[in-house]
């Protein structure tokens, strides 16, 4: 039974943090096409048979264009493992133009089993400065005191960001917002961005992405010369009492961008940045020093951009290297139509895994979401990567929607098939879509890293990375010719002593061949 209070989660409505109703357009639940059978293997989902193929995510519309022509873009999605709760943010414009950003919105989502029941739509009154337009929101949860910060810029009026750059003269300032109810309350807006989600690592240090851009020259006849935009990420080790800029990425030109602490094998940690760039590819540079320091960033060959760039998303998860071995077993299977997960096809046992060395640690992967066409923003797909800092290990695209899509941001999350059973790798995404425009609407999808390593393209499944790990040992990184671009030089990358052999371990350790 669902809880009554689901409905009526915050205090009654009061200006300007009003709650509004939910238009006809709106999904009050999403639900997931899962099954929950006794006898199913312990640390895997069984999914109902899907004969479409390709296959495509269920979805549910969140926010929705209204016909006065009120638009929401810029998704930003966060999810509270301890209370099961989404937080799906985004930007509420009078129109879609960038200058037309009016103020934050939000709608909280409480994840049951098998579906999420969505609140209704509203405003975050406090999330503003007078005489200003909020625009970017960036939220990020302190686990150890359990405050919910959400970052945003507030920019003047509406000064449009080419007219900044040209004139020199920035109207941006950069605020946020505090809540410790899970987002019921919220306080003032605080004088302190990429859009999307920040970062906790395991420090206790708050990292929240963003970018600006360098004047290369100040004035040549009146107006700036040059500007470039270079990623960074601002950081606190006091719980948020204090904030401290790091340095941004050196070259090339980097935009909105977002992070992941990478762990590997070996003990070693590093934090990785993927960044929108006006390159043709994404912008990807590593961090020694938890986002004080970053090294000068390499393009992503595999991951193209669209004309001037998209804002795409990045979330990491532990390795799943229990299920390796089984994996491996499913992806030497004869190619199906279905490719969505069944009861028949997953093994009904677990095997042991093999002993850890001590010096082991499980190891990051990483998925990425962004649009997959390179002459516009369209067909929204999901890469994998086992290997972050090797920018040719991508593989993908798995597209879960197919036509107009921008921009998009992850979430990962845990789901028990039944009590006891260790829990199941999924992710949420929360992403801009529609028939005649990406930004018609705002929709929500969850999905199963097994559905996205099944719907992978055959040959970028793990059960042929493990080979093409042991053939890059011996090998220069290939170009990718495919994305349209044409032949391109190859990207630099240089692998540092010790990390072919942690490769190596690594494929020993999860039995793929």
């Amino acid at each position: 039974m669902v809880p009554s209070w689901l409905h009526n989660v915050t205090s009654p409505p009061s200006e300007p943090e009003a709650r509004r109703p939910s238009g006809p357009e709106d999904a009050p639940t999403h639900r997931m096409d899962v099954e929950w059978p006794s006898d199913h293997c312990p640390a895997m989902l069984t999914l109902q048979k899907s004969m479409r193929s390709p296959y495509f995510p269920a979805r549910s519309v969140l926010f929705h264009k209204e016909p006065n022509g009120v638009t929401y873009r810029v998704p930003a999605l966060l999810y509270l493992s301890r209370s099961r709760t989404f937080m799906a943010f985004c930007e509420e414009r009078l129109s879609p133009s960038d200058s037309q950003a009016h103020l934050l919105v939000l709608r909280k989502g409480t994840f049951y089993r098998n579906y999420v029941e969505w609140d209704d739509l509203r405003v975050l009154g406090t999330a503003f400065l007078p005489g200003h337009r909020s625009m970017n929101p960036c939220p990020v949860y302190d686990e150890f005191t359990g405050t919910l910060f959400l970052f945003f810029i507030a920019v003047l009026g509406h000064t449009s960001e080419s007219y900044q750059l040209v004139s020199g003269r920035n109207v941006t300032r950069l605020c946020y917002v505090c809540s410790t109810d899970q987002g019921d309350t919220w306080k003032w807006a605080t004088f302190a961005l990429g859009p999307g989600h920040g970062i906790q690592l395991k420090s206790g240090r708050l990292l929240i992405p963003a970018y600006a851009y360098h004047i290369e020259c100040k004035e040549c006849f009146g107006q700036l010369c040059q500007t470039t935009p270079r990623a960074f990420c601002f950081h606190s080790d006091t719980h948020g009492r204090t904030w401290h800029f790091g340095e941004a990425v050196p070259v090339p030109e980097s935009v909105e961008c977002q992070m992941v602490s990478v762990d590997e094998e070996d003990g070693t940690n590093v934090l990785y940045c993927n960044a929108r760039s006006p390159l043709g590819y994404r912008v990807q540079a590593l961090s020694l020093d938890d986002g004080a320091v970053f090294q000068e960033g390499q393009l992503v060959q595999r991951l193209v951009e669209p004309r001037n760039g998209c804002h795409g998303s990045i979330v990491g998860f532990p390795a799943p290297l229990h299920l390796c071995t089984s994996l491996d077993s499913h992806l030497h299977q004869p190619t199906s139509h279905s490719r969505h997960w069944t009861s028949s096809n997953i093994s009904t046992s677990v095997p042991n895994p093999s002993p850890s060395p001590p010096d082991f640690l499980t190891p990051t992967w990483v998925v990425y979401s962004h649009p997959t066409w390179t002459s516009a923003r369209r067909d929204l797909g999901i890469f994998l990567s086992l290997f972050p800092r090797d920018p040719d290990s991508w593989r993908g695209p798995w597209v879960i929607y197919e036509g107009p899509s921008a921009y998009s941001d992850l979430a990962y999350l845990e789901l028990s098939p039944s009590p006891g059973a260790p829990p199941a790798v999924a992710f949420a995404c929360l992403f801009e879509c529609g028939t005649k425009t990406a930004y018609d609407e705002i929709c929500f999808s969850i999905f199963t890293l097994y559905e996205l390593i099944d719907n992978l393209p055959r040959e970028a499944q793990l059960g042929n990375i493990g080979h093409e790990c042991r053939r890059r040992q011996n090998e220069v990184p290939e170009t990718d010719c495919t994305s349209g671009h044409g032949a391109q030089s190859p990207a630099v990358f240089h692998e540092e002593p010790g990390v072919k052999k942690r490769r190596k371990k690594l494929t020993e350790m999860c039995s793929v061949s």
